[in-house]
């Protein structure tokens, strides 16, 4: 047997029944008629109640019999078996795993801090209860490696300066990154007979060591891609400004005083602090 066996047992409350009769039935015959063969019957009451077994919703019982696996009872209700079956419960509802924060390379391999969140059920009982020793344990060891795993496929963050320019990132693929880390998990606990339900990253950011490193690099890359902006907007203003110029004939100037007013027009956009205005009383050649 490797797989699940659901099974129904018999009805608890017409077994209970018989109990009620069996046990003290017995003690009301031994009170009036004296005979001691009666007590046979009371243990064999007393035997019978070890069978009764009750079964919340969404929760099951896997029996044994001497070792030997007979069935699963997952429906709900109240039953009766074998006295002599051993009756391991377990839980088919949805639990919640929220992993330890774990220091792992990425693939630059830059230290990064990283933790999953993990929704999962057991979905077969006889893989989780025989499969594996302790399956709660084993879906714990199980995320932590894939978790590791994952964080060394992706970088931490694109590095366009450096020619590191990857379509998944562990930052801003959110999305594929928890496809990719679902798909790993759900490889890895199949065997326990778990159901992934969901699998996402609950923190990441660099480990504490290289944190303000990085954070100086990515504000100077915020600043360099703000400049480069501003650099393309000013060309464009001084080109616009000299073309509606000579258009209109405002003033004629010559190469020399183009150079010199793109240069200042470039030093006033592209400048960080407001221009101090200069008043020119003179000509332009002077």
């Amino acid at each position: 047997m490797k797989e699940e066996k659901i099974i129904i047992p018999a009805n608890g409350y017409l077994m209970l029944i018989v109990f009620l009769v069996l046990f003290f039935g017995s003690i009301v015959a031994i009170s009036v008629t004296h005979i001691p063969w009666f007590g046979f019957t009371i243990f064999l009451g007393i035997i019978t109640a070890f069978g009764f077994l009750m079964v919340q919703p969404n929760n099951s019982r896997v029996l044994l019999l001497f070792g030997k696996y007979v069935g699963t009872v997952n429906k709900n209700g109240f039953y009766w078996v074998n006295p002599f079956y051993t009756k391991k419960k377990i839980s088919l509802r949805a639990s919640n795993f929220d992993s330890e924060r774990l220091k792992v390379n990425d693939k630059l391999g830059n230290p990064v801090m990283i933790s999953t969140i993990l929704v999962w059920r057991v979905q077969d009982t006889y893989k989780a209860a025989f499969d594996v020793d302790n399956y709660e344990n084993f879906v714990r060891v199980q995320t932590d490696a894939a978790v590791r795993k994952l964080a060394s496929m992706y970088p931490y963050d694109n590095f366009a300066d450096e020619g590191h320019v990857e379509d998944i990132t562990l930052r801003s693929s959110v999305n594929e990154v928890s496809n990719a880390l679902e798909k790993e998990i759900d490889e890895r606990l199949s065997i326990a007979g778990i159901e992934v339900l969901e699998a996402r990253i609950g923190y990441l950011a660099y480990a504490q060591e290289i944190a303000n490193a990085m954070l100086k690099r990515q504000q100077a890359t915020a600043i360099v891609a703000a400049r480069h902006k501003i650099v393309e907007g000013a060309v464009s203003m001084v080109e616009m400004a000299l073309e509606e110029l000579g258009r209109k004939q405002i003033v004629d100037l010559d190469e020399e005083r183009k150079a010199a007013m793109v240069s200042n027009l470039m030093v006033i956009l592209c400048g960080d602090k407001d221009a101090s205005p200069v008043l020119n009383t003179g000509t332009l050649s002077h």
